[in-house]
């Protein structure tokens, strides 16, 4: 491993806020079936966590979608395009996005506004980690496991050149 990272949140802490959103999304849709979207390939960590989570008389029911804004490039287009989509429809549906991070706001904002227009019963956000400092367009997220400042991040699904994805915590690449 020759990429320099420190830890930012301990594979503990992780652990523990995950187990505590599973606890509020359990509440929150007492009585009814979350359909879970997770936005590979990051969110796969986090939703695979959160769902394990979530309260047995919660039914889950998943689907994955994939989205580029990035094309070649190292910074967003600001054109976003729909990689995979889901494999179900969501009307009727109560939908619960599942992103690992959120930083300029722009494909979750675009994401979003196409999943409206699928008529779901509710759709709602959920993200590992939040940029807010990052901010170009606005983004409403229902549940978000940790605010952060504007570093390069890996872990828990995050990756640096495809590698990281699975270390158990947040780590900042120095």
């Amino acid at each position: 491993m020759s990429e320099k990272f420190s830890v930012m949140i301990s594979a503990e802490e992780v652990a523990k806020r995950i187990r505590e959103l599973a606890g509020e999304i359990s509440r929150d849709y007492r009585g009814k079936t979350i359909h879970m979207i997770c936005v590979l390939k990051g969110g796969v960590y986090f939703m695979t966590a959160l769902s394990n989570g979530i309260s047995e008389d919660v039914p889950v029911t998943l689907d994955f979608m994939s989205v580029s804004s990035y094309g070649n490039d190292t910074k967003s287009s600001g054109v976003v395009r729909i990689v995979k989509d889901l494999d179900e429809p969501l009307e009727g549906k109560d939908v619960l996005v599942v992103e690992d991070i959120i930083d300029s706001g722009r494909t979750l904002s675009y994401l979003l506004d196409i999943l409206r227009t699928r008529k779901p019963a509710s759709l709602k956000l959920c993200t590992l980690l939040d940029k807010p400092s990052r901010r170009v367009v606005d983004v409403n997220i229902d549940y978000t496991g940790f605010e952060i400042e504007d570093r390069f991040v890996l872990g828990c699904g995050m990756d640096y050149m495809q590698k990281y994805r699975n270390l158990p915590y947040i780590g900042v690449v120095e």
